[in-house]
């Protein structure tokens, strides 16, 4: 058995480096790798294009990366409750590739199955469209999409195994299992780490062969994007 778990965030994310193309699981504030995402503000490391659904909030998530300019480019599919990501992107200091959810999603999933470029009929006919190959299947018009290349996928998993191993929690699964796999190193950090052999096969979501890294991680603060509560009757 591969051991592939690693003693601490530092560990994980050796080889980061200025002008990587990075992938970032999680939505919204759901399931994003938090530690990793402190651990890549504290490098310092700059001129990152980052995959990843949205950009988090002003404070926290994607968005403390972004209030250092250390993101370059932002390959989203909305720009979510970010003040700074939308002042950026209007400003012209962010280059922003926004992409229908579907599509980011599948792009993803191609990367992670080798596959070079998929076919979608999303975003047919719109500026989506403009300069790429279009086909007609059964009558019906695609456009096709390159599969992303990351150099690191960062990936929250509610547990895992030293084997790499992942079980993810509710909706927290979101982006994180179609990106494992789908860049040339994954790390993923878990909430509780166990022995190999403790899981339960059948509950498995990811198998460790698409995990090069896991760590335990020390804190999550797991803050709600948009609380709404009920008010007393």
């Amino acid at each position: 058995m591969i051991q592939k778990q690693v003693a601490s965030v530092q560990d994980a994310l050796k080889g980061v480096a200025n002008n990587q193309t990075l992938m970032l699981g999680g939505f919204g504030l759901c399931g994003i790798p938090e530690n990793a995402i402190a651990e890549l503000v504290e490098m310092n490391v700059t001129g990152l294009t980052c995959i990843s659904n949205n950009a988090g909030v002003d404070d926290f998530g994607l968005g403390l990366l972004l209030q250092k300019k250390q993101i370059k480019k932002m390959i989203s599919s909305y720009v979510g409750e970010n003040d700074e990501f939308e002042r950026q992107m209007l400003s012209g200091e962010l280059d922003v590739e926004l992409i229908p959810q579907g599509t980011l999603a599948e792009r993803c999933r191609a990367a992670q199955a080798g596959f070079p470029a998929i076919y979608t009929p999303a975003g047919y006919g719109t500026e989506v469209a403009e300069g790429k190959e279009t086909r007609e299947f059964n009558g019906k018009m695609y456009v096709l999409e390159y599969a992303f290349k990351a150099d690191f996928a960062f990936i929250k998993a509610w547990k895992g195994d030293e084997a790499g191993n992942l079980i993810f929690k509710g909706t927290a699964r979101n982006f994180n299992p179609c990106m494992c796999g789908a860049a040339k190193i994954t790390v993923a950090e878990v909430e509780e780490l166990v022995p190999a052999g403790t899981l339960d096969p059948n509950q498995i979501h990811i198998p460790g062969i698409f995990v090069q890294r896991i760590f335990q991680g020390e804190t999550y603060e797991k803050r709600i994007e948009q609380r709404t509560v009920r008010q007393k009757s």
